[in-house]
């Protein structure tokens, strides 16, 4: 919502750090603050030095506080590409976790707060039916980012996610072999499910960081092969969009 009173909302931390979009709301993009306390990572996103921002940042103890208006341009995902789009800022609503992320000074990374991903689900899942927006488009900062980010990582819950039709899933039908004829037909289907693949093994490792989390190599093989045939399948054949 643009603004007034929401009761998803705990408070409000207005951010200045924002301006005009330029395209409308179709995605949704997930970070982790990687900044320790969660009081830090509120300073800096409300600091107009800095020149970053997001709409949304949730405790890990659940609490949801709301830093730009969400009809505004938040300065969150910084040089980034999706689906076409390379102004992702303009076309999206960014979500910080409060989240030691991997950085070793704050603890190491680790999965996250149940609070805080209760407190998630029922803000994207307002987010995702006002602006109808696909399962696609609900990615993390690694996927629009590939070359710089790796946020928020890993362990996040994808799963907890699609469980309420959120996110797309995994697929877990996959067909036996790799589909792709070659490593170039291989890049231009992951570009053409998303990916900036500007660089090849980084664009890989967000695929799989976020698609097979549990092996991150850089180097595509019959599996991720296998899983990036199918997503766009289903999307091609209407399952998805």
């Amino acid at each position: 919502m643009a603004g007034g009173t929401d009761e998803l909302v705990h408070e409000e931390r207005p951010s200045p750090n924002f301006d005009a979009r330029s395209l409308p709301i179709s995605m949704v993009v997930l970070h982790y603050t990687e900044m320790k306390p969660v009081e830090a990572a509120l300073a800096r996103l409300t600091d107009p030095k800095a020149k970053v921002s997001a709409h949304y940042l949730i405790t890990e103890e659940g609490r949801v506080i709301r830093l730009v208006p969400e009809d505004k341009r938040a300065w969150h995902a910084g040089a980034s590409y999706w689906r076409g789009i390379p102004d992702v800022n303009s076309a999206s609503i960014g979500i910080e976790l409060d989240h030691p992320g991997h950085a070793r000074e704050n603890g190491g990374y680790r999965p996250f707060a149940e609070a805080q991903i209760a407190a998630l689900i029922p803000l994207l899942a307002r987010i995702v039916r006002a602006y109808d927006i696909p399962r696609a488009n609900v990615v993390g900062h690694s996927d629009v980012a590939p070359m710089r980010k790796i946020d928020p990582g890993e362990l996040f819950p994808w799963e907890r996610l699609a469980e309420y039709r959120l996110c797309l899933p995994r697929p877990q039908c996959l067909a036996a072999g790799n589909p792709f004829p070659n490593e170039g037909s291989f890049y231009l289907a992951l570009e053409r499910f998303g990916y900036d693949i500007t660089d090849q093994n980084k664009a890989v490792e967000a695929f799989e960081r976020r698609w097979r989390p549990e092996r991150i190599t850089g180097v595509p093989d019959g599996e991720v092969a296998a899983i990036l045939w199918q997503l766009l399948l289903d999307r091609d054949q209407g399952r998805t969009r």
